[in-house]
């Protein structure tokens, strides 16, 4: 059976650093897909005016293929040059939730993610993605530094 890694990207450099870790572990596992996702964050804490939300649908779709084309596409590109078996997704809504959906759908042996320097007032409200995503996953998280 093929195992799967799911690798949260960023678009940043902590988002390459966890795809080198999972091409690492894809080569010692063997069999093994990567399994791509970059999430635009939403918070439900904003409030927009009734033109923005005319808008929403029309602005989402442009984020999420803005996304596809700048960081999903470049990296399928370059694992799949590089003989890894890969896929890529956009997804809009809450990171830490959408990598765990996205791995107990697909059956994934482990999620990849980077840590974050997020820091200041939002980090102590909220927590960081990164926290949230260790505490709540449903299956391993690998945090690289």
């Amino acid at each position: 059976m093929k195992e799967k890694l799911i690798v949260g990207l960023d678009g940043v450099e902590p988002g390459d650093r966890a795809l080198t870790h999972a091409k690492r572990l894809s080569k010692l596992i063997g069999d093994c897909t990567i399994e791509l996702v970059y999430v635009i964050e939403w918070s439900p804490y904003s409030f927009q005016t009734p033109e923005e939300n005319a808008l929403r649908h029309k602005r989402r779709e442009l984020e999420i293929k803005t996304a596809m084309d700048r960081v999903i596409t470049p990296a399928l590109e370059a694992l799949k040059k590089e003989g890894y078996l890969a896929n890529g997704r956009v997804l809009h809504g809450d990171v830490a939730e959408l990598l765990n959906s996205v791995a107990v759908k697909e059956k994934a042996e482990q999620i990849i993610v980077a840590r974050s320097k997020e820091s200041g007032f939002a980090a102590k409200l909220f927590g960081s993605v990164t926290a949230k995503l260790v505490m709540g996953a449903d299956v391993p998280v690998t945090v690289v530094n």
